[in-house]
C-alpha cells in the first residue's frame, strides 16, 4: 500500500461496530449474543404491540443450543450484526457480497464475485446452521441482507464439522418473528443509474407459531460492471426479485420445527464495449457495431429447508431436509456473437440439489463436548446448448460465412456423503483443544474420490485480554457440477469454435493442508486488535474462469498450489463512535494445468507446466474500514472504504501483471423523523464512490478473464423505511 493511502486508511479508520471474535467459547458466545436481541430495521427501536414471552424464552433456549452445534475453536471468525449492516451507506439495501467485503481477507471481483484468503469462490452458506447448496455461478445475489440478524464469516483451520466448501463459511442467523413481536416494515431505496428498490417485511408470533417474511424488487441500469470507463454503461439494465421466509412451530419446550424458503429471479442485459472489430463475416455482412449487441442472461434460484431442532436428554440435535434449484439462461445476439466470437451459443443450465443434514452435540463430563453428524447431497445438473458456428479450414480460419447449428447437451449426477466426529476438550481454565476426523466421498463422472481429514484446533487464553489460537485442517473440495464434458468439445471440431487442446476435461477434487495461527488482544474496553497468519499447500488446486462468450464460469485444476497470507484487524467502540480497520496480505500461486487444458493456449500451457504463476484472483494487499458516529438518538453519520492493489492481468508471463491500485470511499448520513399520527420514518442518504475515482477490476487479460470490468462510478441514493 502506498504510504499516503495507508495514512488515509488509518486516519479515517472507517464504519460500523463489527466484532472480530477471539475464537474461544466465550468469544463465540459474545459473537452470537446479538442473535438474542431484537432487530433494528433502521427506523429506530421496534415497538412491537404484543409478545409471547414463553415462546420467546423457549426460542432463545433453542437458539443457544443451535449455536452450541457450531463451534469455531481454532478458526478465525468475523461477525457483522444487523445493526452494523444498517450503518453501511446503503443499509439493508446493501447486496450480501458487499456486506462480506467488510471482513478481512475478502477481495472483490467482477460479476459480484468474492475471494477469501486467495481462494476462488469456494464459499459455504449456512442459514440458521443449515447448509444451503451453492447456485450456478452468475451475476445476481440470491440472499438478501434484510433477512440477516447477524452473519459470521469463519475461515482458517475449521473444525471437522465444516467441509466441502472451505474457503470460508458464511453462517447467517436470520431475523425471527418470535423475537420481533408482531409488525412489519416497508421502504424504498432510489437514486442514481435508475435505481428503484422497494421492499416489504412482515413478522409476528402467536402461541407456538412464529414467522418472518421479506421481499424486494430491484431495477437499475448498472446490473453488471461497465466494460468501459464511461459513467453510463450501454445496454446494462437489470430486474431482480428476491424473497425469503422462515416459519417456525414450537412442538414443545425442547423441540422446534422450522421451514426456511427463498427465491430469486434476476434478469440482466450484458453491457456492451463499443468500437470492437468483428473477427468473422456473416453472409454478406463484414461490419457490426459492438455498441448494438443484445446479449442477455437470466438466473433463478429457489430453495426450501425443513429443519427439526431440539434436545433429547443431554443431546442437542438439528436434522434437516432441503432442496435447491438454480437455473441460468444465456441468450446471445446471434449475428453479433458470430461475428465477434465465431460462435453464438444459447445456453440453458439447471441444477437441482437435494440434501440431508444432521448435527448432534452432547456433553461428556465437565470437560468434554462431543459433536458428530452427517451430510448427504444428490446433485443433478444439466446443460443444453444450441450453438451457431461457421465451418473452419484446417488452420482454423473461417471457411464459409453461412453458419450452422450444433446442439450439445450434458447431464451430470453428483453424490456427496460426509460424516464427522469431534471433541471439544477444556483443559483447565485457559486451554481448549478441538480435535476431530471428517470423511468425505464424492461420486461423479463415473469416478469416486474420497478422503479422511484430521482436524486439530487450540485456543489459549494467555491473559484476561489476550487470546491465542492455532489450528491444522486437511481439506477435500469437490468440483462444482455445472461443467463441460469432452463430448461437447469434440462436437465442434472443424468449426470456428474448435479447441486447440483437448487434454483431460474432467475436473478433480482439490486436496489441501491448511495451517492457521492468530492472536486477539483487547486494549481496555474500547479496542480489540487481531493478527492472523495462514498457509495452504494444495494438490489439484481448483480455479475457475470465464473462457467463452457467455458469462458462465468453467472449472479447471492446477497440479500444485500454494497460498499464504496475513490479516490485521482493529475495532473500536466507545459511546457514539465506532470504527473498524482491516488490512490483509495474500499470495496465491499455481503450477501445471492438469484439467480443462482446452481453455489455454499451447504457449501458456507450456510455461505453466514448469513455473508457478499467480492465480488470476490474487491481490497482494487489501484493506477495508469504516467509521460511524451518532450525533444524537436520531442522527448518524458514517463512511467506509475499500482499497486494493489490483487483481492480476497478463504481463510477460500469464497473470504476470497487476492492475492499478484502487480506492473507493462511501459516505452516508441517516436521520429518524417523528411525525404526529404517522410515527417514525427512517431516512438514509448514501454517496457511493464519493471521489468518483475510476478504477478497473479487470482489463480483459489474464487466465479465464473474458472482458474488462470497471468499479462503480459516483452515485447518490436515498432510502426511506417505515416500521409498523
Amino acid at each position: 500500500m502506498k504510504p499516503s493511502l495507508l495514512a488515509l486508511s488509518l486516519a479515517i479508520a472507517l464504519a460500523t461496530p463489527v466484532a472480530h471474535a477471539a475464537d474461544t467459547p466465550a468469544a463465540a458466545t459474545t459473537a452470537t449474543a446479538a442473535t438474542d436481541e431484537p432487530a433494528d430495521s433502521g427506523a429506530g427501536n421496534l415497538q412491537p404491540t404484543t409478545k409471547d414471552l414463553s415462546a420467546i424464552n423457549v426460542s432463545a433456549k433453542l437458539d443457544k443450543a443451535r449455536n452450541a452445534l457450531s463451534p469455531d475453536t481454532g478458526s478465525s471468525q468475523y461477525v457483522i450484526d444487523q445493526k452494523a449492516i444498517q450503518a453501511l451507506p446503503l443499509g439493508a439495501s446493501t447486496p450480501m457480497n458487499q456486506v462480506l467485503l467488510q471482513a478481512p481477507g475478502v477481495v472483490q471481483d467482477s460479476y459480484g464475485g468474492l475471494h477469501v484468503r486467495g481462494d476462488h469462490a469456494n464459499l459455504q452458506y449456512r442459514i440458521n446452521g443449515v447448509i444451503i447448496p451453492e447456485s450456478i455461478s452468475g451475476f445476481g445475489q440470491s440472499l438478501d441482507a434484510r433477512t440477516v440478524q447477524s452473519v459470521s464469516l469463519l475461515d482458517g483451520a475449521l473444525p471437522a464439522q465444516y467441509g466441502l466448501r472451505t474457503a470460508a463459511v458464511v453462517d447467517i442467523t436470520t431475523k425471527s418473528g418470535s423475537e420481533l413481536g408482531n409488525g412489519g416494515s416497508v421502504g424504498v431505496t432510489t437514486g442514481s443509474f435508475g435505481t428503484f428498490n422497494p421492499n416489504v417485511s412482515l413478522w409476528g408470533s402467536s402461541g407456538p407459531w412464529s414467522a418472518f417474511f421479506t421481499a424486494n424488487y430491484m431495477q437499475n441500469d448498472v446490473g453488471i460492471e461497465n466494460p468501459t470507463a464511461s459513467r453510463t454503461p450501454i445496454h446494462d439494465h437489470t430486474n431482480q426479485t428476491k424473497a425469503f421466509g422462515d416459519v417456525s412451530y414450537l412442538i414443545d419446550n425442547d423441540t422446534r420445527l422450522s421451514f426456511l424458503f427463498g427465491v430469486a429471479n434476476n434478469r440482466f442485459q450484458i453491457p456492451n464495449n463499443p468500437d470492437q472489430t468483428p473477427q468473422f463475416g456473416y453472409l454478406d455482412t463484414v461490419d457490426f457495431n459492438s455498441a448494438n449487441l443484445d446479449e442477455r442472461q437470466n438466473e433463478q434460484t429457489r430453495f426450501g429447508v425443513l429443519a427439526l431442532q431440539g434436545k433429547f436428554g443431554s443431546t442437542d440435535y438439528q436434522v434437516s431436509l432441503g432442496q435447491r434449484y438454480s437455473g441460468l439462461q444465456y441468450l446471445p445476439d446471434d449475428i453479433g456473437d458470430l461475428m465477434f466470437n465465431g460462435v453464438a451459443g444459447a445456453i440453458n443450465q439447471s441444477d437441482r440439489a437435494s440434501t440431508l443434514q444432521a448435527d448432534f452435540s452432547m456433553p461428556m463430563g465437565d470437560n468434554h463436548t462431543l459433536r458428530y453428524g452427517l451430510y448427504g447431497s444428490f446433485d443433478h445438473a444439466s446443460t443444453n446448448t444450441n450453438s451457431l458456428v461457421f465451418p473452419a479450414n484446417p488452420d482454423g480460419s473461417q471457411a464459409s460465412t453461412v453458419p450452422f447449428n450444433i446442439f450439445t447437451g450434458d447431464r451430470i449426477t453428483a453424490k456427496t456423503w460426509s460424516a464427522y466426529v469431534q471433541d471439544e476438550w477444556s483443559i483447565g481454565q485457559n486451554w481448549t483443544v478441538n480435535y476431530g476426523l471428517r470423511g468425505d466421498q464424492y461420486q461423479a463422472f463415473n469416478t469416486t474420490a474420497s478422503q479422511l481429514s484430521p482436524r486439530l484446533g487450540m485456543v489459549w487464553q494467555a491473559t484476561g485480554s489476550t487470546t491465542v489460537h492455532a489450528g491444522y485442517s486437511r481439506y477435500f473440495t469437490p468440483p462444482a457440477t455445472e461443467l463441460i464434458s469432452s463430448t461437447d468439445l469434440a462436437a465442434f471440431a472443424g468449426t470456428t469454435n474448435a479447441v486447440k487442446n483437448y487434454g483431460d476435461n474432467t475436473p478433480l477434487a482439490e486436496r489441501s493442508n491448511y495451517f492457521d495461527a492468530g492472536v486477539s488482544q483487547k486494549l481496555g474496553s474500547d479496542w480489540t486488535l487481531g493478527l492472523d497468519a495462514y498457509y495452504r499447500k494444495v494438490s489439484r488446486l481448483q480455479d475457475e474462469g470465464q473462457f467463452g462468450a457467455a458469462l458462465v464460469y468453467s472449472t479447471f485444476n492446477y497440479k500444485y498450489g500454494r497460498v499464504g497470507g496475513a490479516e490485521f484487524t482493529a475495532n473500536y467502540s466507545s459511546g457514539p463512535l465506532s470504527a473498524y480497520f482491516n488490512f490483509s496480505y495474500t499470495k496465491a500461486m499455481g503450477k501445471d494445468v492438469m484439467t480443462s487444458q482446452y481453455n489455454f493456449s499451447p504457449e501458456d500451457l507450456a510455461y505453466i507446466a514448469n513455473n508457478y504463476i499467480y492465480l488470476d484472483h490474487d491481490q497482494k494487499f487489501t484493506s477495508s474500514g469504516g467509521v460511524n458516529y451518532a450525533l444524537g438518538d436520531a442522527t448518524k453519520i458514517g463512511a467506509d472504504y475499500l482499497f486494493g492493489t489490483g487483481l492480476r492481468k497478463d504481463g510477460s508471463v500469464p497473470n504476470g501483471g497487476t492492475l492499478p491500485d484502487y480506492f473507493q470511499l462511501n459516505l452516508n448520513v441517516s436521520h429518524d423523523f417523528t411525525f404526529d399520527h404517522f410515527g417514525q420514518l427512517h431516512t438514509q442518504l448514501a454517496l457511493i464512490n464519493a471521489l468518483d475515482r475510476t478504477y478497473e477490476l479487470r482489463d480483459g487479460t489474464g487466465i479465464g478473464v473474458g472482458a474488462p470490468q470497471y468499479g462503480p462510478r459516483r452515485g447518490l441514493y436515498l432510502s426511506l423505511q417505515k416500521d409498523f
